[in-house]
């Protein structure tokens, strides 16, 4: 599938509201908050979630939408570049960061990137060959590993936030996730060792969707959440960042 590519840019007001790299959690952190307070300069990088891809294969808004509308009603000025695209993998996702010359410019001019990529290649062994189905897992690591470092490089003070991902597989027989939800699992660590070894924070979502999966997933043949679960993602996203305030 295509390039979603979303750009909001202007004051926006309103009443309410992964080894390692040589620069600190707090060079990162200080400069969403000190010194563009009022001025936020966002990138999504991911998959078919950063894109907004529905349970009925149609595309809406993402999480990286809403998280933008919530820095609107905080009364932040936006620049919104979302690189999402459907079916993205970790490699494919590792070759923007290295050869798109537009992702790497808007990367340049970022105070905050958010992340969510691994799923679609875990998802892709499971359909090709189960039997080694734990080699993407890898693969995931050591692409994450260039991602990070790579966006680090090229602008050493963004902040960084990488999801984890939700259970996909609500619908299906407790055996089924029985041997599906431990590979779920594994990815998120691999993703979470990833993100805090590179000095970059992770966004764990499992617990959030878990809390009303059925709805938020409401599709039992399609993966993908629904609104309603987009905006709890985001505000898994909006936690970790209030939490720099």
């Amino acid at each position: 599938m295509g390039l979603i590519n979303k750009k909001v840019s202007g004051l926006l007001i309103a009443s309410i509201l992964i080894v390692g790299a040589p620069f600190s959690v707090q060079a990162k952190e200080s400069k969403v908050h000190n010194e563009k307070q009022h001025k936020i300069d966002y990138v999504a990088l991911g998959d078919s979630l950063a894109a907004g891809q529905t349970p009925y294969h149609q595309f809406d808004k993402s999480y990286a939408d809403y998280l933008v509308k919530r820095f609107e009603q905080s009364q932040y000025g936006v620049s919104y570049d979302n690189f999402g695209v459907s079916g993205y993998t970790s490699e494919n996702l590792k070759n923007d960061i290295l050869n798109n010359q537009e992702v790497q410019q808007e990367i340049k001019k970022a105070n905050l990137i958010t992340i969510d990529i691994g799923a679609n290649d875990l998802l892709a062994k499971l359909k090709t060959d189960p039997a080694h189905v734990t080699d993407s897992l890898i693969a995931v690591a050591n692409n994450l590993q260039v991602i990070l470092q790579t966006i680090d490089s090229l602008n050493p003070n963004v902040k960084v936030l990488v999801m984890g991902y939700y259970n996909p597989f609500p619908h299906y027989s407790q055996e089924q996730q029985d041997s599906l939800l431990p590979l779920l699992e594994a990815l998120n660590k691999t993703i979470e060792d990833r993100s805090i070894a590179n000095g970059d924070r992770y966004v764990p979502t499992a617990q959030a969707i878990e809390r009303n999966e059925d709805q938020y997933v409401p599709n039992p043949e399609d993966i993908h959440l629904n609104l309603k679960g987009y905006q709890v993602v985001a505000k898994e996203f909006w936690k970790n960042i209030d939490k720099l305030k």
